[in-house]
């Protein structure tokens, strides 16, 4: 008995910077709750991050996960980022500098364009600084954390509004060994309580090791499944 398709995705893109004009033809179809695409810098794994999170348009294609529609341009419809509803990990955390950690988090729930205020934080808030172990540092603003504790902050802010799905681009990148591997940890907990679909851009063999369960090559813009 087969299993329900989890990602359903293809794309064609084309970008130009200055010169340098890159295409990717995507297709993928995957049964995997937990998949995860690696590839060398250069081959297309954040381009391709960024059109399934809706920040950027393709020439063609569709986006499917675990049977929603949240983009299919043969019928001129995109959505949006906001109505995505995908928790979004970027590589460099994207953390606003001037928020403390507490208003870091809480700006991912839907509070306008207005930054979370710092006392009367939404029990949400809190929940999420307990969870991540940092609730001791609730008050302290990016530039006085660590490396380590920037990631658990971004990963908090992505999944707070509780998404529907999880994009994660490159996300222990900037750790060493031993926090990567903690983070690994962290990351498959979380994924698991939530119990939402994950895509993991990486280049490192071990974070599919621990947090996939396909794993997909990627190669100047095309994904290559096993044998391709």
């Amino acid at each position: 008995m087969s299993r329900e398709v989890v990602f359903d995705f293809a794309f064609n893109a084309r970008f130009s910077a200055g010169t340098r004009r890159f295409t990717l033809d995507i297709r993928c179809r995957s049964e995997a709750v937990r998949l995860a695409v690696i590839g060398p810098s250069g081959a297309g794994k954040s381009l391709m991050l960024q059109l399934l999170a809706g920040l950027q348009r393709p020439q063609s294609g569709h986006v499917n996960i675990a049977g929603r529609c949240y983009g299919d341009l043969s019928r001129l419809f995109w959505l949006p980022p906001q109505q995505r509803q995908v928790g979004l990990v970027f590589q460099d955390y994207a953390l606003f500098p001037h928020l403390t950690v507490a208003q870091n988090i809480g700006f991912g729930l839907d509070t306008g364009w207005q930054n979370p205020k710092r006392r009367r934080l939404p029990e949400a808030v809190s929940f999420w600084l307990e969870r991540m172990q940092l609730s001791e540092i609730a008050d302290h603003y990016p530039h006085q954390v660590s490396g380590g504790q920037r990631q658990r902050i971004a990963l908090a802010r992505a999944c707070i509004a509780r998404p529907r799905w999880l994009l994660l681009d490159e996300p222990f990148a900037a750790l060493d060994p031993d926090l990567r591997s903690q983070m690994r940890g962290l990351v498959g907990q979380v994924q698991q309580e939530l119990a939402i679909p994950m895509l993991i851009i990486s280049h490192d063999m071990e974070d599919t090791h621990v947090l996939a369960d396909e794993v997909i090559r990627m190669e100047d813009g095309i994904l290559r499944h096993d044998g391709a």
